[in-house]
């Protein structure tokens, strides 16, 4: 049995623009504070170069419109360019109108920066939930091919917990398929294991046991994500924040590298929408109602 080559991906936001403080930094004010995502962006690029991979950056328009060089560097050594939206706002927050017109600027923009055509998108905070299958036929709409926008697990944040694990059609007459961020089965249960602050926080070892497991026991692929923040131990300390926030945020930012470079040499990865073309072949239809 061959192994499955997962699905790397980076979520390009900078530091401020986590929702974690959105309550406490507003937008307006994003222009004002000092950008550390291109540092952070050609520390991971260096850090893919080593190991030989590929993967996908899912870009927030906004960041794009703000470092093109940056866009056509990740383009140029290979990786896929896809889009994260404008400025992070959640999609049930926008509605179908705006949701539209947020993802269209987002991609006109990444397009123009990046001289790469955008396939594929992943919904801030894994917003895509039941309360907006819409926002599947804005994507089918506009011509995307895949979405990776579902975390089928409950969270205090996001969630779409009776959403299914592995790639589905969510509309059943078009093309456009569904990946959810991977997650892991124990005692009945779904566990979040797809990266992010569940990577950088608990032990190695879960990650790695999470990702055996669904590609050896489910055969599939595992969808793997981080941001570029999340190896910057030198970022700004956010004051006023819940301290639930700060821990998730905060927490081992100064080993979150030396973990990706252990993940990355353990694991064989690739690009998402290399992955999404594979999983077309066995991605089942479904149909949710609003």
């Amino acid at each position: 049995m061959s192994v499955p080559i997962n699905g790397l991906s980076v979520d390009v936001e900078d530091w401020f623009q986590v929702g974690a403080f959105e309550k406490v930094i507003d937008r307006e004010n994003w222009n004002s504070l000092a950008t550390r995502v291109e540092r952070n962006c050609d520390e991971i690029l260096r850090l893919f170069a080593d190991a030989g991979v590929k993967g996908t950056f899912f870009t927030l328009g906004w960041v794009a419109e703000r470092n093109p060089a940056l866009m056509r560097r990740i383009a140029e050594e290979g990786h896929e360019v896809a889009s994260h939206g404008w400025d992070h706002e959640r999609v049930f927050r926008l509605g179908r109108e705006a949701f539209a017109a947020d993802i269209d600027r987002a991609r006109k923009v990444i397009e123009d920066a990046s001289g790469q055509a955008v396939k594929g998108y992943r919904a801030p905070s894994f917003s895509i939930d039941a309360r907006t299958p819409w926002a599947f036929e804005v994507l089918a709409e506009q011509g995307y091919a895949y979405s990776s926008s579902v975390a089928p697990i409950a969270h205090d944040h996001y969630g779409w917990r009776e959403a299914p694990r592995f790639a589905f059609r969510p509309i059943a007459d078009a093309e456009l398929i569904e990946i959810p961020v991977t997650t892991a089965r124990f005692a009945g249960r779904r566990l979040a294991a797809g990266g992010g602050g569940f990577f950088r926080v608990l032990p190695y070892g879960f990650s790695r046991w999470a990702i055996r497991q669904v590609n050896r026991d489910d055969r599939r692929p595992a969808v793997f994500y981080f941001h570029p923040w999340e190896i910057d131990p030198g970022q700004p300390r956010v004051e006023g924040a819940p301290l639930r926030s700060r821990f998730r945020h905060y927490t081992n930012l100064s080993v979150m590298a030396d973990k990706l470079e252990r993940l990355v040499g353990e694991f064989r990865w690739g690009r998402m929408d290399e992955l999404a073309a594979r999983e077309a072949l066995r991605a089942e239809p479904l149909a949710f109602a609003a």
